[in-house]
């Protein structure tokens, strides 16, 4: 028996294993079950995430991984999502289900009974297919996973109705595509899943709104589901961001592909525009004919377009006879040593009280009594906060425009009156899915943002972007997310050509992150991802986008 020399960072040593093993073999032959409580889902290999059925034949490095880990929990994810979908084609035979929108710690599924005589989704509807996706998973059904020709694939997708499906693969243009069998069942999913179905040992399906809410573990306590919250002001942007993309006729990156080969990029680009723009505008009208409201504050989480937003609104608010006047709450940092300390002992300049609240509580209130107030500068090489010299009186059609993390914490502005306010929740919602059962994170898009845009402003290399993440992510998950659901509204800053607009940006600069690097994995995933996108061109985006604080070339860059 041939053998091969592995690397196994669960054990971080060297191991001799049979070539030709799968990661499952080699999981088995290490005794690593102890390791991993809550069951191993997949594993990086070459710091490339792969399912447990890929085969070693030669010299690796590999680290498994479970739902702890982002890259866990998709796999389990995704397995999950065919189930489902598993659940309805065998109990709703020409029923068809929409899967991926991310709201209340779930994901929201949309059922369409079209020409069936009942086409509610009614308890009875959700109980049925709970029971059934309960039945597969008690069975220890196996996940087969298939290598065909393409135009195999295609044919067998289109023969199914999946129409989706069969647009996206035909505008790939890869010679071979890998699908997934379940019990006679065929799907396709753009990364790896389980091995069987006995696996997905949480999950719940309930009602919610019109459709259904798919319910998946939490990361942090695995053996119990995320806790439900409400989020209905979120999920009536995605709903009105699904009445778009009907405008649009694009709802799934297969057509929004086709559109760009067909040459209809800048009808698309104008009408996206105009969408977000009308949107804008019906803020600033609301604002305008509102007279108490004096202080608009504006939050969001990173790489959310707030800046450009805000800017855009200004325009609005001008052609609607106001006079916004920005002001930045990073002047009202505290002096250095003042600054919180996170759990490492080091300055957490994401905490709230790293402003100085009762500073800028006082003049804001002292603005609107129509007193004339000196604004702070904050000195970041010398940590000290110090007086700018520019003085500011308000006029009575002045609107203040405060944009930052946290603009929506009732702390910020706690001795503002509130009839004074208008609250606005700015995010990078993405709507548009790969096809009907593959949907895009918001966090995907997010970040392909900020690499964008840290690299061309800022300096800095993409590794250290995706370095990064986790921290920015858990300073979101503390100071931002909690709020977003106190807004007056919500503006939805992503359209829906824009990763087709990024790819020719981000592609080189998710090349530069070198694959011994622990950032390779995840440079890797996204770069598969964005190659799903027919590249357009970007002198079609408008420099008046939101998109352009990312891209560059903004007419709202200084």
């Amino acid at each position: 028996m041939k053998t091969i020399r592995i690397f196994c960072r669960n054990t971080n040593a060297y191991h001799n294993v049979a070539k030709g093993s799968t990661l499952e073999d080699v999981f088995a032959d290490l005794d690593l079950a102890a390791q991993f409580p809550y069951g191993v889902t997949s594993c990086k290999v070459n710091n490339r995430v792969e399912g447990l059925h890929y085969t070693l034949n030669d010299s690796r490095d590999i680290e498994y991984l479970d739902i702890t880990s982002p890259s866990g929990l998709r796999t389990y994810t995704r397995s999950l999502f065919f189930v489902l979908y598993k659940a309805v084609y065998d109990c709703y035979p020409g029923a068809s289900i929409r899967i991926g929108t991310p709201v209340s710690n779930g994901y929201h599924c949309e059922l369409d009974f079209e020409g069936m005589e009942d086409d509610a989704v009614t308890d009875a509807v959700v109980d049925t297919l709970r029971r059934r996706m309960q039945s597969i998973v008690k069975a220890d059904l196996p996940f087969r996973r298939v290598t065909a020709h393409t135009s195999e694939a295609v044919e067998l997708f289109r023969a199914q109705g999946l129409t989706k499906k069969v647009k996206l693969l035909e505008s790939i243009g890869d010679l071979y595509t890998h699908y997934y069998i379940l019990d006679g069942t065929v799907d396709y999913f753009y990364g790896s899943l389980l091995l069987r179905t006995s696996q997905l040992t949480r999950f719940d399906l309930v009602r919610y709104g019109e459709g259904l809410l798919l319910r998946v573990p939490d990361p942090e306590h695995p053996d119990r589901l995320r806790p439900m919250k409400e989020q209905r002001k979120i999920f009536s942007v995605f709903q009105e961001q699904r009445r778009w993309q009907d405008i649009l006729g694009c709802t799934t990156v297969g057509e929004l592909n086709q559109a760009i080969r067909a040459g209809k990029t800048n009808d698309l680009v104008n009408v996206a525009e105009a969408l977000q723009e009308k949107k804008i505008a019906q803020i600033a009208d609301h604002i305008a004919t509102h007279s108490q409201i004096r202080v608009v504050l504006i939050a969001g989480p990173s790489s959310s377009g707030k800046t450009t937003f805000s800017k855009r609104l200004s325009v609005q608010l001008k052609a609607c006879g106001k006079r916004p006047v920005s002001i930045s709450l990073d002047n009202y940092f505290v002096d250095r040593e003042l600054t919180p300390l996170d759990a490492r002992g080091d300055y957490d300049f994401e905490h709230i009280e790293a402003l100085n609240l009762p500073h800028f509580n006082d003049q804001v209130c002292r603005l609107l009594m129509g007193e004339e107030v000196e604004l702070p500068r904050f000195d970041f090489p010398t940590g000290r906060s110090l007086l700018s010299g520019e003085r500011l009186c308000l006029e009575p059609d002045t609107i203040l425009i405060l944009e930052g993390n946290h603009a929506l914490n009732p702390r910020l502005s706690e001795r503002i009156p509130d009839e004074a306010k208008y609250k606005i929740y700015a995010s990078a919602l993405t709507t548009i899915m790969l096809d009907d059962h593959n949907y895009i994170p918001t966090t995907d898009s997010r970040l392909l943002r900020r690499i964008c845009r840290d690299y061309k402003y800022r300096g800095y290399d993409p590794r250290e972007v995706i370095r990064r993440c986790a921290s920015v992510t858990a300073g979101e998950e503390k100071w931002i997310f909690p709020f977003q659901e106190q807004a007056d509204v919500m503006i939805n800053t992503a359209l829906i050509y824009e990763l087709a607009a990024l790819r020719a940006q981000a592609l080189p600069l998710l090349e530069m992150v070198p694959e011994h690097a622990p950032e390779y994995s995840e440079a890797y995933r996204l770069r598969k991802f964005i190659t799903y996108f027919t590249p357009m061109p970007m002198d079609a985006v408008p420099p008046t986008s939101l998109l352009r604080e990312f891209m560059g070339h903004s007419i709202f860059q200084a």
